[in-house]
């Protein structure tokens, strides 16, 4: 800190010591100024211009200096002057002090806090160096946040000083106007229907404020557009993978008037290219794997032959098998229109569909859900193009083993297919650039994925990055850095899974300009609305999840509250969302893991249970794994679960369950659970945490009550 600073940093905190050391904090209460109310109107009829000159020279020192007393004085304002110049005066000293507030803070730390946690706020002062004006009207608005935090936190952003002097004289007029107006009532000492009344618009203010924020909002982005006095339609839905076949379904469900557009095949990713095939792929290796450990059980002449091609087919047949679930028949005969055509919207109002034969046809809706869904992401690694690559996408295809398959990824989609293929007899590289695999689990649960990967075969480079394809003496090569060497990793197949990207363009965000969030998803609000209130989005294409059941749950609240949210909105409610990962062992999650619990600061207590003790298990030959819990220090409200073992995805179900409505690990361990089951390990999960928790002084004198009744 330079030298003027220093001075800067001194002079405020003198004048602020001197406040308090003067008993200035004593005069800035409710008592103080009742007390005193006649004799401050006294000295304002004899001395009126000296009077207010020193009221708002007060004013603006304490405002500026973010001393405590400022609605205290809006309210002596009002008693002293009136509404009418109480409200001039205050509005105006109120301004000042808070852009000398303001300017402060940016004198004093903002070069500090930029240059320490620039990149963290960089959303931040992207958002504000676009929409400052609008960020910062919005929080005057509110009286709920503290003005004086305001100032200090706005001095800390790229906002102009011009911008933040205009916008708070016009965001905090009419919050001064109802202190003033209280304070002028409260000067006459009785209760009247003009004081509660605008005690009672205080109260209702916030509400009324964000109402009109949102109008305005609305307004400005519906400013350039022509909103048809008619609609064709109610709903139309953009993309008909699991967001929105659910969206259509709602709004065909309450005899709404929906329109379905997609442009490729009915039920998306995860009939045709996700959770569908890769299932049915990751189950024909699992019963592989077990012919082939045959002689465990005593059966050595079990046949562990197949063909690839058989196996790749079978995906197809039990896609087609479940396609009708999704299909335009069906939902035809839900009452959906469905259209196979490409969608833009071309206006908040108006979709614009390209059909197959090149024609072209115009909806008006009254609200639009875009359900576009996402696609692998493929890394820009110099050669990767030159070798050739697979994804998620594209891999169903196959029809022949590749002999050497690297993975690139080592997230969940890369581990399912890394130990499919090495179960078919794949020569598996997996390669991972983050220190192990399945970051987002606990160490421990992703050590025991990886220690089966390496039982079964799979090479696992964790903390391997990739820096270049090549292709050498007619050999594939990928080049990796690990340890600060390079080495080369020969393969004859690629197959990427680094993760999915939304799909945002091609169909008009651009030309209406919605945002996206830095994770490349389509920006949207608490109640899934875009820039437009009026259009939507969920699943894979809005985030924050990209999972089937999570796209299938925001659907709902996307399609309830595009047809009925003029009525009542509802928030997307995300506080328990489950996820597995369909690896040997499954890995299932919901709530908090140990890893984010200390990330965050989160105090809980850890309960594992180890399901090698467990009967069912061992009879099953499956007994490795876990089941983890956090609860709640002494406690056992459960605040996350992990289980890691045999049909990890369905016992997870269960605590799910009892998260979402506040069943502890007392009542699930009072739960009859059937001998022999699996599910019995989620029972004696809880009982090693009642365990734990055993009254022991308790216990100690039941024994002596026992020895007692012995004689």
């Amino acid at each position: 800190m330079n030298r003027s600073r220093l001075l800067v940093l001194a002079a405020i905190v003198v004048l602020a010591a001197l406040f308090f050391a003067l008993g200035g904090h004593r005069y800035l209460t409710l008592e103080e100024l009742r007390a005193r109310q006649d004799e401050l109107r006294q000295v304002h009829a004899a001395h009126p211009w000296k009077a207010a000159l020193a009221y708002f020279l007060a004013y603006v020192t304490i405002t500026g200096l973010s001393l405590p007393g400022a609605a205290v004085l809006t309210l002596l304002g009002g008693a002293i002057f009136g509404p009418l110049w109480g409200t001039v005066i205050v509005s105006f000293a109120s301004t000042i002090g808070a852009t000398l507030a303001f300017l402060a803070s940016r004198f004093l730390l903002r070069d500090w806090v930029q240059a320490r946690f620039g990149e963290r706020l960089r959303a931040l002062n992207e958002g504000v160096a676009r929409e400052g004006a609008f960020y910062l009207f919005a929080l005057r608005l509110v009286p709920a946040f503290p003005f004086f935090l305001i100032n200090l936190a706005m001095g800390l952003t790229p906002i102009r000083t011009w911008t933040f002097c205009w916008v708070s004289q016009v965001g905090m007029l009419a919050g001064t106007i109802v202190y003033v107006y209280a304070g002028a009532q409260l000067a006459e000492f009785r209760l009247s229907a003009g004081l509660v009344a605008a005690f009672t618009l205080l109260g209702l203010f916030p509400l009324a404020a964000k109402k009109a924020l949102d109008a305005l909002k609305a307004r400005r982005a519906y400013a350039r557009w022509h909103r048809p006095a008619a609609f064709d339609r109610n709903l139309v839905v953009i993309g008909a993978g699991s967001a929105g076949l659910v969206s259509a379904y709602i709004a065909a469900a309450v005899k709404a008037k929906v329109t379905l557009v997609e442009k490729h095949r009915m039920g998306g990713d995860c009939l045709n290219t996700g959770c569908v095939p890769s299932k049915a792929l990751i189950k024909t290796a699992r019963v592989l794997s077990t012919i082939r450990r045959a002689k465990e059980y005593g059966l050595a002449s079990a046949v562990a032959s197949f063909d690839f091609a058989e196996v790749m087919e079978r995906v197809q047949r039990v896609i087609q098998a479940i396609a009708p679930h999704d299909s335009m028949a069906r939902y035809r005969g839900l009452g959906v229109e469905c259209i196979q055509g490409e969608a833009k919207i071309v206006s908040p109002w108006i979709v614009e569909i390209e059909l197959p034969d090149g024609t072209k046809k115009a909806l008006t809706t009254r609200s639009i859900v875009i359900a576009a869904g996402a696609r692998p992401f493929v890394p820009p690694i110099p050669g990767i193009e030159k070798t050739g690559y697979l994804t998620s996408d594209t891999l169903w295809g196959l029809r022949e083993l590749p002999k050497r398959l690297v993975v690139l990824g080592g997230g969940p989609i890369g581990c399912e297919l890394a130990q499919a293929f090495a179960r078919f007899g794949a020569q598996v590289t997996q390669v991972e650039m983050l220190p192990r695999l399945l970051m987002r689990e606990d160490p421990e649960i992703a050590a025991l994925v990886e220690k089966r990967f390496r039982e079964e075969g799979v090479d696992v480079r964790t903390g391997h990055r990739a820096r270049e394809f090549r292709v050498e003496d007619g050999h594939k090569v990928l080049i990796c850095e690990h340890a600060g060497r390079e080495l080369a990793i020969q393969f004859d197949t690629l197959l990427v899974a680094v993760g999915r990207v939304a799909n945002t363009a091609g169909y008009g965000l651009e030309d209406l300009g919605i945002p996206v969030t830095r994770a490349r998803t389509v920006e949207t609000n608490e109640f899934l609305q875009t820039l437009y209130p009026n259009i939507y989005a969920c699943g894979d294409v809005a985030g924050p999840f990209q999972f089937t059941h999570t796209a299938a749950h925001q659907a709902w609240y996307a399609a309830v509250n595009a047809l009925f949210g003029g009525l009542k909105k509802f928030r997307a409610d995300y506080s328990v969302i489950p996820w597995a990962t369909f690896t040997d062992p499954e890995v299932a999650r919901v709530g908090l893991n140990e890893t984010e619990a200390k990330e965050k600061g989160i105090a809980c207590e850890v309960t594992t249970y180890g399901i090698d003790d467990l009967d069912r298990a061992i009879a099953d030959e499956v007994a490795h794994g876990l089941v983890k819990v956090l609860t709640v220090p002494g406690s056992d409200r459960i605040l996350g679960v992990t289980i890691a073992g045999e049909h990890a995805g369905d016992l997870i179900a269960e605590f799910v369950g009892a998260m979402r409505h506040g069943i502890g690990l007392n009542k699930i361990l009072g739960t009859i659970h059937i001998y022999p089951t699996l599910a019995e390990a989620n029972k004696y999960a809880a009982g090693v945490w009642k365990k734990a928790h055993a009254p022991q002084r308790l216990l100690a004198w039941v024994e002596r009550f026992h020895a007692w009744l012995r004689g």
